[in-house]
């Protein structure tokens, strides 16, 4: 049950609540301050008629307590036009809250508007610490040095990604940037990345290109599963990879990798998987590095690297034959890594190339790539020729590729 005398404060919140809420009924309003509806709407009379016939009312209503009801109709007014303002702030801020950081926005807001509302208004409205604002003003220049800092480093990452065609993943980004002077952690630059979109292509799945023959000759395991060459030209990997065209054949590409400096020595292109498809692969490395002589040259068992024409130009090359086991990828890991490289960053996620032509360019220019600018994690992020060129001159008299 409400109370039955109400003090005159109670009386002029009550009518400036309702004023305040133009869809609200006076039963609503009521009802929320539980009070009867028309005594309710007998103040709110009162406030109205107080306020329309304050200038032309008799002197004798001071004695009849007219100078309390404007007393109260005052309060009232200044109630209203403070909710009021409170609103159209509350109003223009909600703009500034679409999407970013709320403690931010906020102190947007007061820097904007300080000038109108002031600070400590602003920041009671906005449930704001008034420290908190003037700490992230005083700060202001710093971040926006810090940002600015932040968008040119972003501006780089896009660019190395963009001259990777893509392909680049955070570490390689990071190496290629401590190339040019940069000195940033790679986890900054995954950061970065993740915020500006950008990522390295991901490895598409793996076709079979290695059948085995039962009855072919085999060569000794010499390489253990040691992945590691004290010197280049010693010990090489090769092995076979697809590249699948859209509506034709698919290309083959066969490889001869030096496992000291990871280079490309030698590789082939054909639309068919014969024996010769590898030969030349070796006949490319041999001219490329001069002589083969004494060199190890490791593969699976595919009938390619098993068939006698191979075991014969191997021989003719002073090179010793090396097998690891059937139907063990492992055995030949650096070569399989190699093929998932090419797929990954030649496909950047295509099923495949909408014709032979363009397969065999774009194979072209990230094999050649490959050597020349792909940095390589096992080398010190440095790219195949590049770690070569920094060996001891004795060991790098190399002829290089025709």
């Amino acid at each position: 049950m409400g109370m039955k005398h109400y003090p005159a404060e109670f009386k002029a919140d009550a009518v400036a609540l309702y004023w305040s809420r133009p869809g609200a009924t006076i039963k609503s309003v009521a009802a929320d301050l539980g009070v009867k509806t028309e005594t309710l709407r007998n103040w709110i009379r009162a406030g109205e008629g107080r306020c329309s016939g304050s200038h032309s009312a008799p002197a004798t209503a001071a004695t009849s307590g007219g100078d309390g009801v404007q007393a109260e109709l005052a309060v009232a007014r200044k109630r209203i036009r403070e909710l009021e303002e409170e609103r159209d702030i509350l109003r223009k801020a909600a703009r500034y809250f679409g999407d970013g950081d709320a403690l931010v926005n906020r102190c947007q807001f007061v820097e904007d508007h300080q000038r109108r509302f002031g600070v400590k208004r602003l920041c009671i409205i906005l449930t704001l610490s008034r420290s908190s604002f003037y700490y992230w003003r005083r700060t202001a220049a710093a971040r926006a040095a810090c940002q600015a800092a932040e968008t040119e480093l972003a501006d780089l990452i896009r660019e190395v990604h963009q001259d990777s065609d893509g392909t680049y993943g955070a570490p390689r980004v990071t190496a290629e940037l401590r190339g040019e002077g940069i000195l940033i952690n790679h986890k900054r630059v995954a950061g970065i990345m993740r915020t500006i979109g950008l990522e390295g292509v991901r490895l598409r799945r793996r076709h079979r290109t290695t059948t085995a023959e039962p009855a072919a000759a085999k060569a000794p395991d010499l390489i253990g599963r040691d992945f590691t060459a004290d010197a280049v030209n010693t010990k090489y990997v090769g092995d076979i990879t697809y590249l699948p065209v859209s509506g034709a054949k698919p290309l083959y590409l066969a490889t001869v990798i030096d496992l000291a400096s990871r280079r490309l020595a030698g590789w082939a292109i054909a639309d068919h998987m014969r024996t010769e498809l590898v030969t030349s692969a070796l006949a490319a490395a041999e001219r490329t590095r001069g002589s083969l002589a004494g060199a190890i040259m490791h593969t699976d068992h595919g009938s390619q690297y098993t068939s006698r024409s191979f075991a014969e130009i191997c021989r003719s090359a002073g090179v010793r034959q090396s097998m690891g086991a059937i139907g063990s990828s492992a055995d030949n890991a650096a070569a399989e890594h190699f093929n998932a490289a090419f797929k990954r960053e030649a496909f950047k996620g295509r099923k495949g190339w909408p014709s032979e032509h363009e397969a065999r360019l774009d194979a072209f220019r990230w094999l050649t790539r490959y050597n020349t600018r792909r940095r390589h994690s096992r080398l010190g992020q440095r790219s195949p020729i590049a770690y070569e060129n920094a060996l001891p001159s004795a060991t790098t008299t190399l002829a290089q590729a025709a």
